[in-house]
């Protein structure tokens, strides 16, 4: 059985919707962060030694010589759970094959979403969480990042109804989530293909149960 730890108010929730996608059991366990700091609990860190959420517990693990998986971090759990349902032959593909030309652009977005799309995403949202008064140093960087970033997307969703191309896949969950985070702060009014792709994406039922559970 897979089990997932997840943090309210954290980015753990695009685990739950892939989890619906493939038809994979699991259960959640849910811990909250402290009310006063917005710090994850100790309770995280019992589980893995980072503390941080998602933390994927797997104790029927596929892999050879392992009786247990756990992992913390998105995007390696994407691909754990990607594998674990292809060993269980679940019928519900989230990935490009690998001999297919769209397999490394759906890899370049999946890991996009946090490894370019995140910096500068969460780094806005944390200015909107402090008292300012003019510029700081960061400022223009980050509107600059976000500009070449925001820009790319937006142009690749105006040709292509998923991050892949034509079919849905995992790397759409990913960026899904930090857009989503994108649109909250107010980062997307300039990006008409973009809000159309968050409203059509949205729809699918996978990501609605996600969406109430976490």
């Amino acid at each position: 059985m897979i089990t997932l730890h997840h943090l309210n108010q954290s980015r753990s929730k695009r685990v739950i919707w892939l989890l619906e996608e493939l038809g994979l059991a699991y259960t959640i366990v849910n811990h909250a962060r402290d009310s006063v700091t917005q710090l994850a609990p100790a309770s995280l860190k019992a589980i893995h030694p980072l503390g941080k959420a998602p933390i994927m517990v797997d104790e029927d693990s596929f892999l050879k010589d392992a009786n247990k998986t756990v992992l913390c971090e998105s995007g390696a759990i994407m691909e754990y759970l990607l594998e674990k349902a292809d060993a269980c032959s679940k019928t519900v593909d989230c990935r490009p094959d690998k001999n297919h030309p769209s397999y490394y652009k759906y890899l370049e977005w999946l890991h996009f979403a946090e490894g370019s799309l995140g910096l500068a995403v969460i780094t806005k949202l944390f200015m909107t969480m402090e008292n300012r008064n003019g510029d700081k140093p960061m400022d223009g960087y980050i509107a600059k990042e976000l500009a070449i970033d925001l820009g790319y997307i937006n142009q690749t969703l105006a040709g292509q109804p998923y991050f892949a191309g034509q079919a849905f896949s995992a790397a759409d969950v990913m960026m899904t989530i930090m857009l989503e985070i994108a649109q909250n702060v107010g980062l997307l009014t300039d990006y008409p293909d973009i809000v159309r792709y968050l409203e059509n994406i949205t729809l699918r039922d996978a990501y609605k149960i996600a969406a109430s559970k976490g």
